[in-house]
């Protein structure tokens, strides 16, 4: 079981203190769905100030998506009931008030009852210091709880990987990416490969490219955004003269009429390598079929070469967070040689 005390300057920098211990023997896999979390509070708690200020902060919207998801599914269970099964679930946070505690804080467990287990503990002296704590420190509750679904999705990925796939894009692009047995290529050229997983009524996927380095303007919003278009329209939609492009214009709040709509843009790290994210929607000319993307992008310096991979989800009948989710963590783990 890995342990620590999480603590805000430290985790920020990666220097959280673990201590290692045994963890329970146990066969059976981590309980409960990806992206849901079971809280364990006492109803008081729940009706008041903790309760409200959890259910804002986990249901908060995914903001890569264009509708509305939570960033987490919530169960809440009474202390009383938190045995068995319950205990073996993916993700737990437990409420505890004490007046006798001097301030509020937050403890996290790693593997605490079973492998693969996120076990968060909130505490404080009083209902509206806890609920201040965590307000204050929701993006660290988001880090801690993406990172344990994270890893449990690239280690399943990495015990059942679509060998093949793996090798083509090392070769063709000079990295590893992580893909599962249930990827297919869909097409390849010199310079992109697409593939996709696909469901009777959904499909997630990647395409992935390369082109000329020229400089700063080639990482322009402008730039990725017309490189992205050239290369979408070699992904066919379902009846001829159909492809995929990236919608630039929104209905307004009326619905009346169409206002300019462009991708969602950061730049940030990823190890020591910059990327740049963006975020935006997708659909298909000439047919009416369309989602949510997420593009990661980088210059291969050893090439001089923009390499993009691009994230995208089709699900007009079931959400689509999951989906998404899937693909970032996949990219998350990308490095690139030196």
């Amino acid at each position: 079981m890995r342990r620590f005390l999480l603590n805000i300057a430290s985790l920020l920098v990666v220097g959280v203190t673990v201590v290692g211990c045994e963890v329970m023997n146990i066969e059976t896999s981590v309980q409960g769905q990806p992206y849901e979390v079971l809280v364990v509070c006492d109803q008081p708690e729940w009706q008041g100030e903790i309760g409200d200020t959890l259910q804002s902060v986990l249901a908060a919207p995914v903001q890569e998506l264009f509708t509305y998801e939570p960033q987490y599914d919530v169960l809440r269970i009474l202390p009383a009931n938190f045995a068995d099964y319950t205990r073996l679930h993916r993700n737990i946070i437990t409420v505890n008030v004490a007046p006798e505690l001097e301030k509020s804080g937050i403890y996290v467990q790693q593997d605490k009852n079973i492998k693969g287990q996120t076990y968060i503990a909130i505490q404080g002296p009083n209902q509206a210091s806890v609920a201040r704590y965590v307000s204050d420190n929701r993006d660290l509750i988001y880090q801690v709880l993406e990172k344990g679904e994270r890893e449990r999705h690239v280690k399943r990925a990495a015990e059942h990987s679509a060998v093949a796939l793996e090798q083509l894009v090392e070769e063709k692009f000079g990295f590893k990416l992580h893909l599962e047995q249930n990827f297919g290529l869909r097409s390849q050229s010199e310079d992109m490969v697409w593939i996709s997983k696909e469901y009777t009524t959904s499909s997630q996927g990647f395409f992935i490219y390369k082109y000329p380095y020229t400089g700063a303007e080639s990482l322009s919003v402008e730039a990725l955004v017309a490189a992205r278009n050239k290369y979408a329209a070699n992904i066919p939609g379902p009846v001829d003269g159909s492809y995929m492009i990236t919608v630039e214009q929104i209905p307004d709040e009326t619905g009346e009429k169409y206002i300019p709509y462009t991708p969602a843009y950061r730049a940030y790290r990823l190890g020591e390598q910059p990327w740049i994210e963006m975020c935006g929607l997708w659909e298909v000319a000439n047919y009416f079929m369309g989602g949510p993307f997420i593009s990661f992008t980088t210059v291969n310096t050893a090439t001089r070469e923009v390499v993009t991979i691009d994230c995208y989800v089709y699900s007009p009948k079931e959400k689509k967070r999951n989906l998404l989710r899937e693909l970032q963590h996949l990219v998350y783990q990308v490095e690139l040689p030196r």
